[in-house]
């Protein structure tokens, strides 16, 4: 039920990936604005040179929920009384952290009498991004370690224009982050870019492979792999000029950024579009964003992106998607309050949309 100034108040879990997430939003009644009042977040973070395995990030997870989760209700100042619904992550994303999360959202659920709403990851990342920037009905790029999609809203579903064949973008820069042995903390992106800006002296030929709407970064991601190793070996570039993990790093942004550009911009024109909404990690990428704001201006339009308490996983994003699905009469039973890796966007039937 509403609280005292009328709001509704969801709580939400996230834990697809290594971020494990718990954010408690309202809605308020007259003009259905959402107020964030609380957004804690805890990372596990695997050593250098190394992946984030499966089965460690659920430990984590399991570790760590009940604290983030008291964290995240005190700084909210609401009583458990006012929460209406415990949202929770159904998908996609990977099953040991999903099934962690899952298991302490039902907890939740049934130790406080609240109903549960289970929310497609990526809905949650675009419903936030709309709340957070104003956009209104934007094209969205959706970048992560996970994902990389082009999508735009249509007759309530958000429809897939363009995708990777392959990996993520978010998991091409991971990945060779590994190869360079960077460092995971704060993030293996994140520490990449910074790189990249100390680089720029050399643009090394990596392959472009757009294909259509869909984009495929395996390739790229192979020759960045085996440049990485020539340099370790000492041996010159392509043009026997010598050149740095700066440049490398430089090189491998500017390539797979060019090619999220132009499907975006292929989507635009499409739909008739002047706004390009980036959600997502990869979406806190300073480069990306003044690329696509280049390639928005030149048609008139403007780019809109969040900072990194919601592009990257957060539990708020959750909360805000499942109380938008909640508000429209959506439940999940807990008998199929389940997970999965695969949920794609399209799937999702927006029925809080016109």
């Amino acid at each position: 039920m509403p609280d005292a100034k009328g709001r509704r108040i969801a709580l939400g879990c996230e834990g697809s990936a290594n971020k494990l997430g718990i954010g408690i939003i309202a809605h308020d009644p007259i003009t259905g604005e959402a107020l964030v009042l609380s957004n804690v977040r805890d990372t596990f973070v695997s050593p250098p040179g190394t992946g984030f395995l499966p089965k460690d990030t659920a430990r984590h997870h399991r570790a760590y929920f009940v604290r983030v989760a008291k964290k995240a209700l005190a700084l909210s100042g609401v009583s458990i009384s006012e929460i209406d619904c415990i949202c929770y992550t159904k998908g996609p994303g990977m099953g040991g952290p999903l099934t962690s999360v899952a298991v302490g959202a039902r907890t939740l659920a049934l130790l406080w009498g609240k109903e549960l709403v289970g929310v497609n990851h990526c809905v949650g990342h675009i419903e936030m991004g709309r709340a957070i920037t104003g956009a209104s009905n934007p094209v969205v790029l959706y970048v992560s370690g996970g994902n990389t999609q082009v999508i735009a809203y249509a007759e309530q579903r958000y429809r897939i224009f363009g995708e990777t064949l392959d990996i993520a973008v978010g998991n091409c820069l991971d990945r060779f982050a590994r190869t360079l042995e960077i460092s995971n903390d704060p993030a293996p992106g994140y520490n990449i870019e910074q790189l990249a800006k100390q680089g720029g002296r050399v643009l090394l030929d990596l392959p472009y492979a757009v294909k259509g709407m869909d984009c495929s970064f395996s390739g790229i991601l192979g020759r960045a792999d085996d440049l990485a190793a020539q340099m370790k070996a000492g041996e010159p570039g392509p043009d026997s000029k010598p050149f740095t993990p700066a440049d490398l790093c430089f090189s491998l942004q500017e390539t797979v950024f060019a090619m999220l550009v132009e499907i975006t911009e292929r989507a635009m024109a499409h739909v008739g579009s002047n706004q390009v909404l980036i959600v997502g990690g990869v979406g806190c990428n300073e480069r990306l964003q003044e690329m696509m704001g280049a390639m928005a201006a030149e048609r008139g339009g403007s780019v809109y992106a969040t900072d990194e308490r919601f592009c990257i996983d957060n539990g708020i994003m959750i909360a805000h998607a499942g109380l938008l699905a909640y508000e429209t009469g959506f439940r999940t039973p807990l008998d199929e309050s389940t997970c999965t890796q695969r949920f794609r966007t399209d799937e999702v039937f927006v029925k809080w949309r016109d």
